[in-house]
């Protein structure tokens, strides 16, 4: 599916709604161990355990969105793309691009050595590419509306709260005992506006790095961080 919003169908996921059974428990392949060995260490914890909350929520918004891992999409891939979105910011890249771009090159590259199609890597690269472009990432397919809305559900609203029903009080108090979230609104916007300021192409203006680096150099904070600290998490 491109081009149009994504359709549902009656159909069942690994975890049910409302339901805490099997949430935080993440799959185990090849790819998704692979995966946990690339972002762990260079990720900071606060950023890591974001990357893991946004795949335990993609999921919870593919079962309110009655769709089963499987049939409506690959579990290792949306696995791999939530927890790949913010690689762009690692300090270990070579920062020449905006981070949403840079990420997706870099997760689309070590999925093809890992021995996925390229096809299935350009799925990856254009849902982490697109996480922050609302609007468009919905009109992308399965994949890129899960890891928008992942990512949106663990920012508590400021990106929109189109499925915040897809997550119970409860199933985020256990979400959140197993993967704090550390500052995370903090942590991450800190790397972001790094990255963008190492090159005028990493923050262009109006793209999402370019307004957090502009901002926090005009006021010193941004109006996501400041948005979230009223929002469902605070931090």
């Amino acid at each position: 599916m491109t081009g149009s919003p994504i359709k549902t169908r009656k159909t069942r996921n690994q975890v049910a709604l409302g339901g805490t059974t099997g949430l935080v428990a993440l799959p185990d392949t090849p790819l998704t161990s692979a995966v946990v060995q690339l972002i762990k260490p260079v990720e900071s914890p606060s950023v890591f355990n974001h990357s893991i909350r946004t795949y335990l929520f993609a999921r919870l918004v593919a079962a309110r969105l009655e769709l089963a891992a499987g049939q409506d999409y690959e579990d290792d891939l949306l696995f791999a793309a939530c927890t790949m979105h913010d690689l762009g910011v690692a300090p270990d890249g070579p920062h020449t691009q905006r981070f949403e771009v840079e990420g997706a090159d870099r997760a689309a590259a070590f999925l093809v050595e890992h021995g996925r199609s390229e096809s299935e890597a350009d799925e990856v690269w254009q849902a982490i590419a697109l996480h922050t472009s609302s609007g468009i990432a919905e009109r992308r397919g399965t994949l890129c509306v899960l890891v928008r809305e992942g990512v949106a559900l663990d920012f508590g609203g400021p990106m929109g709260n189109t499925y915040a029903d897809a997550l119970s009080d409860e199933q985020a108090d256990v979400v959140h005992a197993a993967y704090p979230r550390l500052e995370m609104i903090r942590s991450l916007t800190d790397a972001i506006v790094a990255q963008a300021a190492k090159s005028p192409k990493n923050g262009p203006r109006y793209a999402l790095p370019g307004e957090f680096l502009r901002e926090r150099e005009a006021f010193g904070r941004t109006r996501m961080e400041h948005a979230c600290g009223s929002s469902r998490w605070g931090s």
